[in-house]
């Protein structure tokens, strides 16, 4: 497996030339589209028949486990592209049931049977992922808090899971609670400790998503109510999720900038044993309108290959911080400079090397919403993918 980074006159059949494999499978491993024209800077994953065909023979003959994969998905995801992405996958995890004060289940406003079936079907477990997002769609902390405090409701909301899981086929729960006030830390903790204690009779494994912290007693509404040393006792597993440095209301930065994600990884290691942690990637960038300011300024959200078809339509260099190991460039469009911080293969491959590192045994990305083929086949290269119920 090797990345190439394209250089000034480069193009797709003298890059496959020069790698003796076929133009064709160039293309069709980085979703390349026609007329296949490249920027400068831009990262190809280059495997070659050999490659693909020792990943495949290494399935199942690792010495350590092969790799859990899972992503999060809404319902009204592209069929097409969950089809597409279901063969490398784990775990699906549906997003996002909430629930009301009184512990009442709401499901998702779009049907989402049919992502459950297509997942069955292809060997892949469905996960109901449980937030508590308000009506407004953001994370609310005083649901959270009612909770926490009031176990006649964490009662009758763990027993509408469990009714919800076995009438719709869900194998596995994600308890995905973000802003959790400082003095319900305890609290939230023994309510994951709880409805695992409950859902393991049924067999069904109960995963929490952590916010990324780097101390125990690190600062900010994220963060307090988050005690990695608890819900790492209390889960089967944990997501860290290193990413959103860079977000569309902030400034301009990169995504999942490797050294803070490292950071993390260390901490977490520290509270949680390293077999219980996934790694959280994103699959998505963002494009912010220039001079950047606080408060008014809002990034666009966008997925890698958009990204990069945006520097080959304005004619620009992709760069690559060599700290954050992340892909960015500028361009001018109306007047008006952007800048840029996406995912490639470089920033995914560092990634994956430190799920190595540090004996993970777990990826889950935000989100399966877009397909991004290089990602999966250099994780399929370096893991050899196998199914672990």
């Amino acid at each position: 497996m090797e990345i190439y980074v394209v250089k000034e006159n480069d193009n797709v059949d003298t890059i496959a030339e020069s790698h003796g494999m076929m133009v064709e499978d160039l293309i069709y491993d980085n979703q390349l589209e026609y007329p296949y024209r490249l920027a400068v800077g831009q990262a190809l994953l280059i495997l070659t028949p050999k490659d693909k065909a020792g990943a495949q023979g290494q399935a199942g003959k690792m010495a350590k486990p092969p790799l859990y994969s899972f992503g999060y998905a809404y319902p009204f995801i592209n069929a097409r592209t969950l089809q597409d992405t279901l063969p490398y996958l784990t775990d699906l995890y549906v997003f996002s049931y909430g629930f009301t004060e009184k512990g009442n289940l709401v499901p998702p406003r779009s049907d989402d049977d049919w992502m459950i079936q297509a997942a069955r079907a292809a060997g892949v477990r469905s996960v109901l992922t449980l937030t508590p997002l308000g009506s407004d769609g953001r994370f609310n902390n005083n649901l959270v808090s009612i909770l926490v405090n009031q176990p006649d409701i964490q009662q009758h909301l763990i027993w509408e899971l469990g009714r919800t899981m076995l009438e719709k086929g869900f194998l596995g729960l994600d308890i995905d609670f973000e802003y959790v006030l400082s003095e319900d830390r305890v609290g939230f903790a023994e309510f994951v400790a709880r409805t695992r204690a409950v859902l393991s009779v049924f067999g069904y494994p109960v995963t929490v998503a952590l916010a990324p912290k780097t101390s125990s007693g690190q600062k900010g509404l994220l963060y307090e109510g988050i005690d990695y040393r608890l819900l790492g006792q209390a889960a089967d597993r944990v997501m860290l999720m290193t990413y959103e440095w860079g977000y569309s209301q902030g400034p301009p930065m990169a995504v999942a900038p490797l050294h803070m994600v490292r950071r993390v990884v260390k901490y977490a290691l520290s509270e949680i044993p390293a077999e219980k942690i996934s790694l959280g990637i994103p699959n998505y960038g963002y494009d912010w309108p220039l001079p950047y300011e606080k408060g008014v300024t809002r990034a666009q959200t966008i997925n890698n290959r958009e990204a990069v078809q945006i520097a080959i339509d304005h004619g620009v260099e992709i760069r690559f911080d060599p700290q954050a190991m992340s892909p960015y460039f500028y361009y001018w469009q109306y007047g008006v400079r952007h800048e840029v911080w996406f995912e490639d293969v470089r920033s995914i491959l560092a990634k994956f090397q430190l799920i190595q590192e540090y004996g993970l045994t777990g990826a889950g990305y935000w989100q399966l919403m877009n397909f991004f083929r290089p990602n999966w086949l250099m994780m399929e290269a370096m893991f050899s993918i196998e199914r672990r119920l």
